[in-house]
């Protein structure tokens, strides 16, 4: 049984890459409240839409290998924040850097796309951003896929304890030196290869992300408020909690469990609120999808095929 389980699986999986191989993925911009965020597109318009919210410090760029494999079924569409990628990124003198600003522009983006009906896939800094969306327009969203992104006090590793929540109460020189560490070539490179074989890591991401990240004058000050602000999301749990317990959407959790900020203790989470709860716990890093992509893009094309 187990032995055609396998097979099967293999073949689907290779039916993906070959239809992935013919999709035609878009990259364009679009002014949102009169800053250009970059975006990528594929798949037909007439389909289910799923939207791909990245963490930090990537972009849509974390999602180049997985557009191709949803839009052979379904609409799929990535933003850039502002700030990341490609998107612009103003000076934090005249821009507030900050979650309800990040998710704000977002929403937008996604109105004036005449989006009103889609699936969300939220990774790290993707789950302050989707679901302070979601909370806010729960009757838009069909489905929610949950990778390493936390929504529960229990999720938080002592690790980051200090980074992501203390920070804010406490940030004054010292701590700001500490947290920019995060934002070096081997800080990202940390992110991506702690809790896995980084022999089997390909180097792309976080070489990508950081001469991206690092290519921006003040990135440094604008990702610090940004780290700053953390404290916040914490802050919102219980109204997350609450919009889970009454909209109850379909969810797809996927988790690598090396992840070395969020725990799986935060994965199983998810189960207390949701009474849909589709878990996988993966031998992989933060950025699972570097590691398990295929296996990923498996269950999201089942799952989508499911929401409503």
């Amino acid at each position: 049984m187990k032995t055609s389980v396998l097979a099967t699986s293999l073949v689907t999986l290779a039916l993906i890459s070959a239809q992935a191989s013919a999709v035609q993925v878009d990259h364009k911009f679009e002014t949102v409240d009169g800053l250009k965020v970059f975006y990528r597109e594929a798949g037909p318009k007439s389909a289910k839409t799923i939207v791909l919210l990245h963490g930090f410090p990537s972009s849509s760029h974390m999602f180049r290998d997985l557009i191709p494999k949803l839009a052979t079924k379904y609409h799929v569409i990535a933003p850039d924040y502002i700030g990341f990628g490609y998107s612009d990124a103003p000076s934090p003198k005249t821009f507030t850097y900050n979650f309800d600003r990040l998710a704000s522009i977002t929403n937008k983006f996604l109105e004036q796309k005449n989006l009103r009906k889609y699936s969300l896939y939220v990774q790290d800094y993707g789950g302050p951003v989707g679901l302070r969306i979601a909370a806010a327009h729960p009757e838009r969203v069909q489905g929610l896929v949950i990778q390493n992104s936390n929504a529960y006090v229990e999720g938080i590793s002592e690790a980051a304890k200090g980074i992501l929540v203390g920070f804010g109460s406490n940030r004054n020189a010292e701590t700001e030196k500490a947290v920019a560490g995060l934002f070096s070539p081997e800080g990202i490179k940390y992110q991506y290869v702690t809790g896995t074989d980084a022999s089997k890591m390909s180097p792309d991401g976080y070489t990508f992300d950081s001469a991206l990240f690092n290519a921006k004058p003040e990135n440094t000050a604008a990702q610090l408020d940004l780290v700053a602000d953390y404290k916040n999301n914490v802050a919102l749990y219980d109204s997350w909690h609450e919009y889970f317990r009454k909209w109850q959407p379909k969810a797809l959790v996927v988790w690598g469990t090396g992840d070395p900020f969020f725990t799986v203790a935060g994965a199983k989470a998810f189960q207390k609120d949701l009474k849909d709860v589709e878990l996988h716990l993966l031998e992989a890093g933060h950025f699972a999808l570097e590691e398990k992509g295929d296996f990923i893009a498996e269950k999201i094309l089942s799952f989508l095929g499911r929401v409503k």
